[in-house]
């Protein structure tokens, strides 16, 4: 006679009946009604102590939990929340910190919950991030082989007006290429200080910079405007791993010594930081000793590079095993009766498809590849 069936108040009441009587004793109520032995004590004592009304069942919460968070409490995160909307779990409980330093605040977690039951917190949007850079980097054994580019943080000239230097460095030698002051790092003169640079000293093998604008975009392969240019021109554009400064760390360190001797204070306007900028240039590179270089100086390593820049570069081109398609101007392409997209930034260019497996085609714009279009699944893979 389990007690799982209805009307278990009823075996409850018939249970105490037979131990009153003194007919069975517990371990035959235990068996009689098919439950345990510290079962059948347990509503015994119930009994005892509140009769037939311990009989019932009782609610689990607890009277009185240790981990609930008081009133007074939620409305004071509330109250905090409602201050600046935008601010988050951490973000609140870090200003109460600071206001209210005696008080025991709930971890962020609960004070994040308590928020969102009142309807105070905002779904987050999902963000279009910069895809991860998966080639090996190009061995760095000469001049020219891998360039590094980066924008300096930013800072303001004595005049308020934000200086951004763009700095391009040879990996192999040090050899400082250029350190232009800009106003912000927009593509266009990001791309003219470039064009002087390969004017004077040709193209390198490869470019390596960060993950920010303007040398990586959203777009599969982490494309945008200027690396789509390297690639015209033959340049492999790399990119350093998100939050890993230290594989650029030849630049990064040419950096620290850059804002201690120019920056440090900044010059009263633009042209003066300039004309510290070239100052330091010619110092670094021709009079101050490199412990890398056996404290020889980057003019001594470097020589200019034998592949001169083209300043109209042609369209990419495949080989016959590759099937070639141009990009509509939405982006997309056609293959094998499916219609794919791929990339705006692409419109109106050439991409070659070649095959790697059954259903399987690598997509490459020139030498790049940027993903696999999967004809089982009908999508691209990047």
């Amino acid at each position: 006679m389990p007690w799982r069936i209805e009307g278990t108040m009823d075996l409850k009441v018939q249970m105490i009946a037979d131990w009153l009587r003194d007919n069975l004793n517990v371990t035959d109520l235990s068996w009689k009604y098919d439950i345990s032995r510290p079962t059948v004590y347990k509503w015994i004592e119930r009994y005892k102590e509140e009769g037939i009304e311990g009989l019932k069942e009782q609610k689990r919460t607890p009277v009185n939990s240790p981990n609930q968070t008081k009133a007074e409490m939620v409305e004071l995160i509330v109250q905090e929340k409602r201050k600046n909307l935008h601010r988050g779990p951490k973000k609140v409980w870090h200003q109460l910190k600071r206001q209210y330093p005696d008080i025991e605040l709930p971890a962020p977690s609960t004070i994040g919950e308590w928020l969102k039951k009142r309807g105070l917190v905002e779904k987050r949007k999902k963000r279009l991030r910069v895809p991860p850079y998966t080639r090996p980097f190009e061995k760095c054994e000469r001049a020219n082989s891998v360039w590094s580019i980066d924008y300096k943080g930013q800072f303001y000239t004595q005049d308020s007006l934000v200086c951004y230097p763009l700095t391009i460095s040879d990996n192999y030698s040090r050899y400082l290429l250029e350190c232009q002051g800009l106003p912000g790092p927009r593509y266009l003169e990001t791309k003219a200080v470039l064009e002087k640079v390969f004017k004077a000293y040709g193209l390198p093998d490869a470019i390596r910079s960060d993950n920010g604008v303007p040398f990586a975009g959203k777009s599969i392969g982490g494309l945008s405007n200027l690396s789509m240019w390297f690639v015209q021109l033959g340049i492999i554009p790399e990119r350093i791993d998100k939050g890993c400064p230290e594989q650029n760390g030849r630049h990064e360190r040419m950096h620290r010594t850059l804002k201690a001797e120019t920056a440090c204070p900044a010059s009263r306007n633009m042209k003066e930081q300039q004309e510290r900028f070239n100052i330091f240039r010619v110092d670094y590179n021709n009079y101050r000793p490199h412990e890398s270089l056996g404290q020889d100086v980057p003019s001594n390593f470097y020589k200019r590079s034998n592949r001169p820049y083209v300043e109209k570069p042609v369209m990419p081109d495949y080989d016959f095993d590759y099937s070639v398609r141009h990009l509509c101007h939405s982006g997309e392409f056609k293959f094998k009766g499916n219609t794919y997209y791929l990339a705006q930034l692409l419109a109106g260019q050439p991409i070659g498809l070649k095959e790697i497996a059954d259903g399987q085609w690598q997509i490459f714009y020139s030498f790049l590849p940027l993903g696999i279009l999967d004809l089982r699944k009908s999508k691209i893979i990047s």
